[in-house]
């Protein structure tokens, strides 16, 4: 029998259920995953909550989840059954990884390479993506500044650590006491958003130039002040919304100051470009280049617990489940 954590109605945390199934067969061209960590994503709770039905029409009951790391445990027809034990990550196709066992697409399953934790990959399936996305999407380059707004959560950190080893500069905005965790990542500068004048601070640490780079994890008016930072012909990314909107950007201003705006759009990719960013991910971790940073782990009959921290800003860095296989 498959443990899945099921949405039984919209709600809070609470809403969550551990149902048992029957095991998943894979079709032909499927293999069956054998899970060990789950992917967890801001957006996950959101849709939990009932909001956001006009982009994201889920209707309960439904098991979440679209990221899984484990191991090959069978393979359908046409799949080589070579495939079988092999560590892999996979997408789930957008629901349905809240479980120890789920069924995915041969193609939609990455290897993972030896000497990267199942953990680690799990992590980056989904920020090591976006991540590596915005970067290109930014062009990002070793005589840029880049500032990093919502610096503590998992693709905050990750954004900073890619900064450290292509950009020139990197400031990282975050709040409270996580300050001194984002702090061991090495930014150049670290500014609490909390402050009234945080906006100031960060204008002195770039200076009249302003950020080449601003990549906003957060939105709403977080973001919008972090526009006011861009350099002249510089680059603004809008794909953040953990505020409740994404930062609202007058285009008019913009265009005054060539400043190219980007939003969630840039990084909603094909599947193959996926599978090559996870690929990416997956080797510039297997060669130390980056790494995410994990705060907490939840069991899979805890899952509400895990949005919980997600929902209360409590967490820090990467929030992962574990099935305990």
């Amino acid at each position: 029998m498959v443990r899945a954590a099921m949405v039984s109605r919209f709600g809070g945390p609470e809403v969550f259920e551990l149902v048992e199934t029957p095991d998943p067969v894979p079709g032909a061209g499927e293999v069956l995953v054998g899970v060990e960590v789950i992917d967890t994503l801001w957006l996950e709770t959101m849709v939990r909550s009932g909001a956001g039905q006009g982009f994201w029409p889920m209707r309960p009951p439904y098991v979440p989840g679209n990221g899984v790391a484990g191991r090959v445990v069978r393979v359908g027809a046409g799949v080589d059954q070579s495939l079988c034990g092999r560590r892999v990550v996979a997408h789930t196709g957008g629901e349905g990884g809240y479980a120890d066992r789920v069924v995915v697409a041969v193609e939609a399953a990455v290897a993972v390479p030896d000497g990267v934790d199942l953990t680690v990959a799990a992590a980056l399936l989904h920020d090591g993506v976006t991540a590596l996305a915005l970067f290109d999407t930014a062009k990002v380059g070793p005589r840029d500044g880049v500032l990093v707004i919502g610096a503590s959560g998992g693709l905050g950190l990750l954004c900073v650590r890619l900064a450290r080893a292509r950009a020139a500069k990197v400031v990282a905005v975050a709040r409270g006491a996580k300050l001194e965790r984002v702090a061991r990542l090495g930014p150049d500068a670290l500014i609490d958003s909390a402050r009234p004048d945080w906006v100031e601070q960060a204008r002195a640490v770039f200076g009249e130039h302003g950020a080449d780079v601003v990549l906003d994890n957060v939105g709403g008016a977080l973001g919008e002040a972090g526009f006011t930072l861009t350099a002249r012909a510089g680059r603004f990314s809008a794909h953040g919304m953990p505020s409740g909107r994404f930062a609202s950007i007058d285009r008019r201003a913009a265009d005054e100051r060539e400043v190219s705006v980007t939003g969630i759009e840039a990084v909603q990719l094909s599947d193959r470009d996926r599978t090559r960013y996870v690929e990416q991910a997956l080797r510039e971790a297997a060669a130390g280049v980056i790494a995410p940073v994990i705060g907490q782990t939840f069991p899979l009959e805890r899952a509400g617990a895990a949005h919980a921290v997600i929902e209360g800003r409590t967490a820090f860095g990467k929030t992962l489940i574990t099935t305990g296989v």
